[in-house]
């Protein structure tokens, strides 16, 4: 088939990779324009439009696609099918109708669990158990076109979203190769959503990462996952913000009534901190702002916290 294919991003790199291994003849690959990155504000290129230009394809990356002169080039391509794999752009309806077959999305959710641009993160974030892939056929809404094939699987309690990403991007690309498959075959269905399950998972801002003490350890746990590998799971140490990369829920025990957020004591391994509920959380990874992320122990000889100091503002307290 003569596929278009619009993504950005290293998790959409095993769709591209799996629809050129199954003989699909690549027409056009649209990506973002390069953006600067890292402390010299080079210009680099996404993952996508890197792993084209390997495979000598045409690449675009339009900085405006409702334009008319964007839509003639679509056109232009004359496309069985548009494959997208987070591109980072809601496409208009006039680009949507213009392939033969339309436009088809691998969204890294079970829909409509989980609609938005960050559905990952929240899965995780909210404790779920279970997620999946969703390959549906686009329409003008968010994330609410029809159901073509879906691919359940479980949430491993360790996991990251940049993990669980990486786990997923090859569940679609397998998923959508079946799904290309049916298409060619003339045997695909179409299953409508359920518009009245429908949850949403919206693009991740700075102050998600912020830690709220009061919450109970496990769900901080799952929010310090859920947040990497941006804006991380975060909070301040005198006034120095200070970055939790690997936590986990304590045993249960008394806390002594000590305000959430309060460090306790220190293991081997650990700084245990009171949360919301009588909980303790296990501080196993930190890095404070301008030095390099360390274990427990490594943080501790360097810090010489003593106990009873509190972690950052709540969300009660900066009220």
């Amino acid at each position: 088939m003569r596929i278009i294919f619009m993504g950005t991003p290293a998790m959409a790199l095993p769709t591209l990779e799996q629809i050129l291994a199954d003989g699909h003849e690549v027409v056009g690959v649209f990506t973002q324009p390069d953006r600067p990155a890292g402390r010299g504000n080079k210009l680099t290129a996404p993952p996508v439009k890197e792993l084209a230009l390997e495979h000598h394809l045409p690449v675009f990356q339009p900085t405006k696609i409702k334009t008319p002169e964007m839509h003639e080039h679509f056109k232009s391509l004359q496309a069985d099918v548009a494959v997208v794999v987070a591109y980072g752009r809601i496409l208009p309806q006039h680009l949507l109708d213009t392939p033969q077959h339309g436009c088809l999305n691998v969204h890294f959710s079970l829909l409509p669990k989980y609609r938005g641009a960050a559905p990952v993160n929240w899965v995780i974030a909210n404790n779920e158990g279970v997620t999946g892939v969703t390959v549906m056929q686009m329409d003008a809404g968010l994330d609410t076109g029809d159901i073509l094939l879906q691919t359940e699987c479980w949430i491993s309690r360790e996991e990251t979203a940049v993990t669980l990403g990486e786990r997923l991007s090859h569940i679609g690309a397998d998923a959508l190769s079946q799904v290309l498959q049916s298409l060619a075959a003339g045997t695909l269905t179409r299953t409508p959503q359920d518009h009245s399950q429908a949850t949403f998972a919206p693009i991740l801002k700075r102050e998600d990462g912020l830690i709220d003490w009061n919450l109970p350890a496990e769900l901080i746990a799952c929010r310090i996952r859920a947040f990497q590998p941006w804006p991380g799971g975060y909070t301040t140490l005198d006034g120095t913000r200070l970055v939790i990369w690997k936590a986990h829920p304590g045993a249960a025990g008394s806390t002594d009534s000590a305000a959430p957020g309060t460090f306790l004591t220190q293991t081997p391994t650990s700084l245990l901190v009171t949360c919301g509920e009588g909980t303790v959380l296990q501080l196993e990874e930190l890095q404070l702002e301008g030095r390099k992320r360390l274990g427990a122990r490594d943080f501790l000889n360097g810090m010489r916290l003593a106990p009873g100091i509190r972690f950052g503002l709540t969300a009660t307290d900066a009220l």
